[in-house]
């Protein structure tokens, strides 16, 4: 996925998606390698958002 550039210290970025958005759970988060279509889809449909927003967003935090 080249439009989504999730940057080490996942733990820190999992934390500031579920400071954004409290009813997320670890379950949610949970990304494996290759699985960031996976982790976009549910944050969709958690949040509502579309897909370039939310990967907009992911690459400011």
């Amino acid at each position: 996925m080249s439009d989504l550039k999730l940057r080490g210290g996942w733990n820190e970025l999992k934390g500031k998606i579920k400071q954004a958005y409290g009813d997320l759970t670890d379950d949610d988060l949970i990304r494996e390698e290759g699985k960031d279509d996976e982790l976009l889809g549910k944050l969709q449909q958690k949040t509502g958002k579309g897909r370039d927003e939310l990967v907009k967003w992911l690459n400011e935090l």
